[in-house]
C-alpha cells in the first residue's frame, strides 16, 4: 500500500502484503502499528481513497453505486447527470496521479515484477528502496523524460491504492472510523458534492 501527493512523489509505502490481500486488510495493519509510522495528515485534510477502503476522518472515498472511473465518462453523452458522479468523476480524476507514480515507479525498475526468488524481507527492501529511488529523481531531475511521459498519460484506475490529498479530523484508528467520524466525513463529502454540482449547473446555464 502506497499513499503519494500530487507531485508524483510517494509520502508513504507499506509493503509485505501480497497483491491479492484485501485493500482495508492492508490499511488497518499499517494504521494499527505505530512501528509503520503512518502519517496522519494534519487536522482540516484528508487520503482520497478508491471504494475498497471504508470512508473515515482521514479518509474520502467516491459515492457508492455510481459511475467512478474516469474512462467511463469519456465520449459523447457520456458527462455526469447526478452530483454522485460529477463528485467521483473528479475524485476518480485526482486519485489518477496513484496510477501514474506506480506506471513510473514500474517501467523504471522492471525488477518490481520480476523478484519472485528473494525473501518477503528482500522484496519489502526492494519496493522502498525503489520507491525512495523514484522521489529522488522526481525531486532532483525534472526534466526526467519518463515523469514527463507518465504525467500526460492516461491511466485507468485499479481501485488499488490511497493518494494523499488532505484529511478532516485527527487522532488514531478507533477514533478515524468510529461512527461519528464516518458521519461527519459523508456530511462532508455530501456538502462538496452539492457544492461541486451547483457549480457544475451553474456553468451550463
Amino acid at each position: 500500500m502506497c499513499a503519494c501527493n500530487f507531485d508524483m512523489r510517494f509520502t508513504y509505502v507499506h509493503s509485505g502484503w501480497e497483491g491479492s490481500a484485501n485493500d482495508s486488510r492492508v490499511m488497518q495493519d499499517a494504521l494499527g502499528h505505530a512501528e509503520y509510522e503512518f502519517p496522519w495528515p494534519p487536522r482540516g485534510s484528508y487520503y482520497l481513497v478508491d471504494s475498497g477502503y471504508v470512508i473515515g476522518s482521514a479518509f474520502l472515498p467516491p459515492h457508492k453505486s455510481a459511475r467512478y472511473h474516469a474512462q467511463e465518462f469519456r465520449g459523447v453523452n457520456r458527462q455526469p447527470t447526478t452530483p454522485q458522479e460529477l463528485f467521483n468523476y473528479r475524485h476518480s480524476s485526482l486519485r489518477m496521479v496513484i496510477e501514474r507514480c506506480f506506471g513510473v515507479l514500474k517501467a523504471r525498475f522492471p525488477i518490481l515484477t520480476e523478484m519472485h526468488s528473494f525473501s518477503i524481507s528482500r522484496q519489502r527492501l526492494l519496493v522502498t528502496t525503489c520507491c525512495a529511488l523514484h522521489n529522488f529523481i522526481r525531486m532532483y531531475n525534472r526534466a526526467d523524460e519518463m515523469f514527463h511521459v507518465w504525467e500526460g498519460s492516461f491511466v485507468p484506475n485499479s481501485d488499488a491504492n490511497p493518494v494523499g490529498a488532505a484529511r478532516v479530523g485527527s487522532g488514531g484508528t478507533e477514533e478515524a472510523f468510529n461512527a461519528r467520524a464516518q458521519r461527519a466525513m459523508s456530511e462532508y463529502r455530501d456538502a462538496i458534492t452539492a457544492a461541486m454540482w451547483a457549480d457544475y449547473i451553474g456553468n451550463r446555464a
